[in-house]
């Protein structure tokens, strides 16, 4: 597909050579929010690791701009507009909030005006070291970080996590906003499904290691009953539940 930005196919990754994903297959296109999607264990920040490099695929390719990453390096990786905001966020407590913005990869320049315009609120806090920032400056900070470096491709794992849904309600928007008008690819995972599928185009649902369900997002919202089974990892179809015919 000429705009897609990432493409994953046939991936198989896992650790110590068990695998935990099997046969992942999915697309990003520029300026799209793609929620992936799935219960815990189910192999979502795994494929995220892939696509940023922490993770080696045992099979399968994948391919930024059309290009093959099997050879590139994760600070490679990064330099070619790839940009992966962890669980756990990666920020440096001792640091100001300021100075996280003068911290990159080699020779790489963080753009603060563009994170300042994004979260304004976080332009007061420059002075004010991470350790003391609430956990949803902190999580604000882990993203803006990542939208200065004017990513082509943005990867987001668990945003909410230890955070109340209300400041997730905040961020999302957020990050459809600089999906839209910069044409960044963000590939989102997410626990509290409702709101990822807010802002998501199209979502994927990761079972035990395997995609079992892809669609445009308001289908998935609408489809409450065969999204849970998809959790569940049951075989179930639109079909299955439909109405029986009336006679």
């Amino acid at each position: 597909m000429p705009d897609a930005v990432l493409a994953l196919d046939g991936i198989t990754a896992g650790y110590d050579q068990a695998a935990v994903v099997r046969d992942v297959s999915l697309i990003v296109n520029s300026g799209e929010v793609v929620a992936l999607l799935g219960s815990n264990g189910a192999g979502k920040t795994t494929t995220l690791r892939v696509v940023s490099g922490l993770v080696k695929a045992m099979a399968g390719t994948v391919q930024f701009e059309g290009q093959d990453l099997a050879k590139v390096s994760p600070s490679a990786r990064a330099r070619l507009g790839i940009a992966h905001v962890p669980e756990g966020r990666g920020l440096f407590f001792g640091l100001t909030l300021a100075e996280h913005f003068r911290v990159g990869h080699r020779g790489e320049k963080l753009d603060e005006t563009i994170a300042y315009e994004y979260f304004p609120a976080l332009k007061e806090l420059q002075g004010r070291r991470v350790g003391l920032l609430s956990g949803g400056e902190q999580q604000m900070l882990a993203v803006a970080r990542a939208l200065a470096r004017q990513p082509k491709l943005l990867l987001l794992d668990e945003l909410s996590l230890g955070l109340a849904p209300v400041i997730v309600e905040r961020l999302l928007p957020v990050v459809q906003q600089f999906a839209q008008e910069r044409g960044c690819a963000v590939l989102l995972v997410e626990q509290h499904v409702h709101l990822a599928l807010e802002v998501a185009d199209r979502g994927y649902v990761l079972s035990h290691g395997r995609i079992v369900l892809d669609d445009n997002a308001a289908r998935l919202r609408a489809d409450r009953q065969l999204l849970i089974a998809s959790y569940l990892g049951e075989q179930m179809t639109r079909e299955d539940h439909r109405e029986p015919a009336q006679p």
